[in-house]
């Protein structure tokens, strides 16, 4: 079974002449959203993805608009709408040493370097500088965490398992 990673997601058409407006949720959209490259469309409520060429590609208000191949319209691409793009794991690049992707990282258990268990990674939000991890604890709260040296001590992808040392007033 090919296993899937989700890329963006269409959240509005953009003109006439078949642009649609994307949230991506990916770190290299540069290459990612290339001419040519091919992204597969799953939309609510369908089985089969549709398969997308990239035609143009281009940034608008902290939105990224990508035009496919063969549709020219706006009448044509309305129903991609909260459709969600994404690659096949052959498609994944190779990371840098110490670089990750969301999905390695969303699902790890949290501990602090004298061994308390935080929580579990739910989210990663991009604000600014730095990542910052949404982790929920097992009472419910949820503790930011920013991606930062000063915080983030050791990452172990095979365990699951990533070790913090937490500033001051970080947990509380």
């Amino acid at each position: 079974m090919e296993k899937w990673f989700n890329v963006g997601k269409i959240v509005n058409t953009h003109g006439v002449k078949g642009e649609v407006k994307i949230v991506s949720s990916t770190d290299f959209a540069e290459e990612r959203y290339q001419k040519g490259n091919s992204l597969h469309l799953f939309l609510p409520n369908k089985k089969e993805p549709v398969s997308l060429i990239i035609e143009s590609h281009r940034t608008h208000k902290n939105f990224d608009l990508l035009k496919f191949e063969g549709f020219n319209d706006i009448n044509q691409v309305e129903r991609f709408k909260e459709g969600i793009l994404k690659v096949p794991e052959e498609q994944l690049q190779d990371l840098e040493e110490g670089e990750y992707y969301y999905h390695e990282i969303v699902g790890c258990k949290v501990v602090t370097v004298q061994g308390d268990e935080i929580g579990t990674i739910k989210e990663i939000l991009s604000p600014g500088a730095n990542d910052v991890w949404v982790v929920k604890g097992e009472k419910g709260k949820e503790h930011l965490i920013p991606y930062i040296e000063d915080v983030v001590k050791e990452i172990d992808i095979k365990k699951g398992c990533i070790t913090i040392e937490p500033l001051e007033g970080l947990l509380s």
